[in-house]
């Protein structure tokens, strides 16, 4: 071997590169398994909303529009903050197979942005599975190619901030809390993350209004609605980025530096 392929393979990018390769390879093996864990909430969620209230006629026509983007967002947010949370738990604390990646030749916040990069990469997988899984249940979803730029901002930045929001519940909640937590933690986020119910429309209930406004999957939500069905009122595509960008920063430092301090116990 070449002295420069080496020195590429073992430089922080190289090894980077090979962590998070070989667990995609694991998820390759595993992926029947893994797509029946992350599709069949929103499954159901778009088959009773969208297919039997429709049919009983207790929603609106065009809602399922409204509601295939929440819940496409939900997806992405939801499997990039399980996919980091609980492995992590389990690493730290049972298997301890975390000091694996610590040994690693590179520095120890890259290890927790790899677990980042990892588990944004499975959302992603899960987001798009729910075109052709809309497709089947609703017979068609809203989609415009004009909202194909948007639309990729914001799942990316969405996964990402689930995954960062993972990282920080994943460090900082003792391993006998974490099911406790995840109670606490992803049903508030389920149904305050406008996933069901467009931000605007929330104006007659301004306290609730003010309470989805601290959840970053509403930005999401919305931000998936602006890319997809415009019409439908929503909050303007510059917040939801700002907003969505906010908290990546906020939740990928507090999450880092839970890792690390995790790491050095």
């Amino acid at each position: 071997m070449s002295a420069p392929a080496a020195t590429a393979r073992t430089s922080a990018p190289g090894v980077f590169m090979a962590v998070l390769w070989r667990d995609l390879f694991v998820t390759g093996r595993e992926l029947p398994v893994f797509l029946a864990q992350v599709v069949l909430q929103p499954l159901f969620m778009l088959f009773v909303f969208g297919k039997v209230l429709a049919s009983l006629g207790y929603t609106r026509p065009g809602y399922t529009h409204l509601l295939f983007p929440g819940v496409v967002a939900l997806t992405a947010m939801l499997t990039a903050l399980q996919s980091t949370a609980l492995p992590l738990v389990i690493e730290f604390s049972f298997t301890k197979e975390i000091e694996d990646r610590l040994l690693a030749p590179i520095p120890v916040a890259l290890v927790a942005v790899e677990k980042m990069v990892f588990a944004a990469m499975r959302a992603l997988v899960a987001a798009m599975c729910m075109f052709p899984i809309g497709i089947l249940i609703l017979g068609s979803v809203p989609w415009r190619a004009a909202g194909a730029p948007l639309f990729v901002a914001i799942l990316l930045l969405g996964t990402l901030c689930g995954a960062a929001m993972g990282l920080t519940m994943g460090t900082l909640v003792p391993p006998n809390r974490i099911t406790v937590m995840f109670t606490l933690v992803l049903t508030p986020l389920l149904f305050t993350g406008c996933s069901q119910y467009p931000w605007p429309s929330l104006a007659r209930l301004p306290w609730f209004q003010v309470v989805t406004a601290f959840n970053p999957l509403t930005y999401v939500s919305e931000g998936m609605r602006g890319a997809l069905v415009p019409a439908v009122p929503h909050i303007r595509p510059p917040l939801c980025i700002g907003a969505l960008v906010l908290s990546l920063a906020v939740f990928s430092g507090v999450g880092i530096r839970g890792f690390m301090h995790q790491a050095i116990d």
